[in-house]
C-alpha cells in the first residue's frame, strides 16, 4: 500500500539504470529489443514501446514500466501462442512485426494536462492498515503524478522519465504519455480463465479464440481462492470495500466488520466483478506494480484498468473457470 514511498524510491534509484536516451522520439522509434534480453532493472525504449504494443492488442503486461519484467513476458508468451507464433526470451521480427501491426499510431503521443487531472481532492498519505481507511472520506490518488499514470496505464517511474523536470501539477501543461486510450474490445466474451499457478487471466470468445490476457494476483494461504467454475453475478464500479472479521486477515486486528469508501486507492481497487461465491471477485488494486507479486486476500486482483476492460466485455452470468 505504500506505492507513493515505492515510487519515490524507485525514482531515486531509477537514474542509473534509464537508458541513455529514454523520450518519446526514442520509444517510437524503436525497433524490437535484442536477442540477449535488457536488464530487468533498466527502463528501456525498445520494452516500453512494447509493453504499450502489448496493451494496445489486449495482451497486457500490467504496469508499462519499460522493464521486460514477469509480467510482460507471461503477455509475450499468450500473444505469440493466440497468433501460431512462439517467444522464447527472444522477441522474433515475425513477433514484433505482428504486434506493431495490431494497432496504428505512435506509441508515445503529447497529452495536455486537464483541469480534473489536477483537481484533486488528493489524499496526503495512504494508511498502510486498513483499519485506518474506514475513517477517511475517499481512497483518493495521493497525487496528480499518480493518477495521470493510473490513467495512461504506466509506472509513474517511467512517466516521470520520458518527462524530466515536470511535475504534472499544472492544467494546459502538456506532458508524454503511452498511447493507450480508448482500445477496448468489442468482441463479446464468453469465457473467462483464471489460472492459479501463472497468475493470469484469459479471456475467450464463444469460439475459443482468446481475446484478452491479464496478468493477475491469485488467492493467498489464508483466504485460498476456489476451485472450478463460478459465475458473475454483479459489475461495481467504484466499490465499497466491506471487512469481514471471520477471514482474519493478516495484518487486520478489528473483530468487528467496517466498511473503506470508494476511490482507486481502496484495497479492492475501483472496479469489482462479483463471482458466485460468498466474498469472491475479480477486482482492482491500488498498487499495480505488485501484480503478480503480492499475495491477493482470495481474490483475482488486476490493475484497475485491467480490471475496468474486463467488466466492459463480461456480463451476469459469464463463466470463470479457476484453474490449479
Amino acid at each position: 500500500m505504500f506505492r507513493s514511498l515505492a515510487v519515490v524510491l524507485l525514482l531515486v534509484s531509477a537514474g542509473p539504470t534509464v537508458a541513455a536516451r529514454l523520450d518519446a522520439a526514442a520509444i517510437n522509434d524503436a525497433a524490437a529489443p535484442p536477442a540477449k534480453p535488457p536488464s530487468r532493472d533498466q527502463i528501456n525504449a525498445s520494452v516500453a514501446k512494447l509493453e504499450i504494443l502489448l496493451d494496445r492488442a489486449h495482451f497486457s503486461p500490467g504496469e508499462i514500466d519499460g522493464k521486460l519484467g514477469e509480467n510482460a513476458q507471461k503477455a509475450l508468451v499468450a500473444f505469440a501462442e493466440a497468433n501460431g507464433l512462439s517467444f522464447d526470451k527472444a522477441v522474433t521480427t515475425e513477433l514484433w512485426d505482428k504486434l506493431a501491426a495490431v494497432s496504428d499510431g505512435p506509441a508515445i503521443v503529447n497529452y495536455e494536462i486537464a483541469e480534473a487531472d489536477v483537481k484533486g481532492p488528493f489524499l496526503k498519505k495512504l494508511p498502510a492498515k486498513m483499519e485506518n481507511m474506514k475513517s477517511l472520506p475517499a481512497l483518493n490518488y495521493t497525487s496528480p503524478r499518480e493518477a495521470l499514470a493510473e490513467k495512461f496505464h504506466m509506472s509513474e517511474a517511467l512517466l516521470q522519465a520520458i518527462n524530466p523536470g515536470k511535475k504534472f501539477d499544472k492544467a494546459g501543461e502538456t506532458i508524454a504519455v503511452a498511447n493507450v486510450l480508448q482500445t477496448g474490445h468489442s468482441t463479446p466474451v464468453a469465457r473467462v480463465e483464471v489460472d492459479k499457478t501463472r497468475q493470469t487471466v484469459k479471456a475467450f470468445d464463444a469460439k475459443g479464440q482468446l481475446l484478452a490476457f491479464y496478468p493477475a494476483t491469485v488467492g493467498s494461504a489464508e483466504k485460498p481462492t476456489p476451485t472450478g467454475t463460478l459465475k458473475v453475478t454483479a459489475i461495481n464500479k467504484n466499490p465499497i470495500y466491506r471487512y469481514n472479521p471471520k477471514y482474519r486477515f493478516k495484518g487486520v486486528k478489528s473483530r468487528k466488520p467496517f466498511t473503506i469508501r470508494p476511490g482507486p486507492n481502496n484495497p479492492v481497487g475501483s472496479m469489482w466483478i462479483n463471482l458466485s461465491a460468498e466474498g469472491y471477485g475479480i477486482h482492482g488494486t491500488a498498487d499495480p506494480g505488485r501484480i503478480s507479486k503480492a499475495a491477493s486476500h482470495g481474490c483475482v486482483r488486476l490493475t484497475n484498468w485491467d480490471a475496468h476492460a474486463l467488466a466492459a466485455v463480461v456480463k451476469r452470468g459469464t463463466p470463470v473457470t479457476f484453474l490449479d
